[in-house]
This record gives C-alpha cells, structure tokens and sequence, in this order.
C-alpha cells in the first residue's frame, strides 16, 4: 500500500472500505510531523506519543467524522492539536524542560554549548506563551504552515491566526531579548 501515487483521500477511502493497511499506511506518511507538533507543544516526547497514539485512535474510530472538507494531514493535524490542548487544559502544568534529541544537536561546530544554551532558551520561552499562541507559533513558524493551513488546523480564521503568532512573536522577542546581547 506505499504507491505514493494513491492519496491521502484514497487511503483514508480503504480505510472506510475495511484494508487495514490503508490507516497504516496514513500514519506511516504523516506521523513524525504530528509527533513534532505534539512534543512542541507539551514540551516532552512521553506526553506527546501518548497525544499523537490518542489521536490516531480517535482519528481510526473516527473516519467517518472526516467530511472531506479539509486534507486528511490537516484533519489528523487538527485531532492532535485539540487533545493537545486537552491535555494542557486538564493538567494546567507548564511543560517539562526536554532534553533535544542527539540528532538536532548541532555537529562538531565551534561553540556547540551556546547554541544548546539558545536552543534551551526557546524551548522555555515557548513553554512561557499560552498555549493557543504557542500552538500557532509552532504551526507556522516552527513547521512552516501556511497561515490559512494554520487556520485550517485550529479551526480558526485567518486572522486570529496572525494575531496568536504576532503576540506569541512579540512576547518570545521580549523572553529572548537576553540572546540578542550575547551576540557578538
């Protein structure tokens, strides 16, 4: 089932017919990025697989929730960012402070402790930011969403978005302002 010629719409169409590789197949495709978007957002990986397994789940039962109106990415983007925001809402915790994974550390470079150091600042100024600017701002600038596909996932206009990332940008730019000095 790995044509990449068949389509999301067409997997997600097995999925419904009974092939159980079809959802397989969905979740082989798309779930490192909703594994990026959900460890982002709740700051450590064990919360974040336990969200992106209670989406994919919710996501299998659901498929006949999909009305087609939105690409099965943006609908399986959207499951995992709203129990996301359950999960915040409910434990009303800040996110713990992660520890990068040795693949995102930077490669023998000069002064590898100072960009861990800003690496660490960010991911503390992202766990500062309420969490629906947090989640824009993970969106679209973290992963590169497109504004209107942002807006798609959170079910939100196009402008609600921009306004969550500008005051998300503003306030990270005053909890990062101590990066700038240290420049040389």
């Amino acid at each position: 089932m790995a044509d990449p010629d068949v389509t999301d719409e067409q997997l997600l169409a097995a999925h419904r017919d009974g092939d159980g590789r079809a959802f397989a197949e969905l979740v082989r495709r798309h779930g490192d990025r909703l594994w990026s978007v959900a460890v982002r957002v709740l700051g450590r990986p064990e919360d974040a697989a336990e969200a992106v397994q209670e989406a994919l789940l919710a996501a299998h039962r659901g498929v006949a929730a999909f009305r087609g109106d939105a690409a099965v990415r943006t609908w399986l983007q959207r499951i995992v960012v709203n129990i996301c925001r359950d999960r915040l809402r409910r434990a009303r915790a800040r996110p713990v402070l992660v520890a990068w994974p040795r693949s995102d550390l930077p490669a023998a470079r000069p002064d590898t402790a100072t960009e861990l150091a800003t690496r660490l600042a960010v991911h503390d100024a992202l766990a500062e930011l309420p969490v629906e600017q947090r989640v824009a701002v993970v969106l679209v600038d973290v992963h590169g969403c497109a504004v209107a596909e942002a807006a798609e996932i959170l079910e939100v206009p196009v402008g609600t978005v921009k306004s969550r990332c500008a005051r998300g940008r503003a306030r990270l730019a005053l909890l990062l302002g101590h990066l700038r000095e240290e420049l040389p």
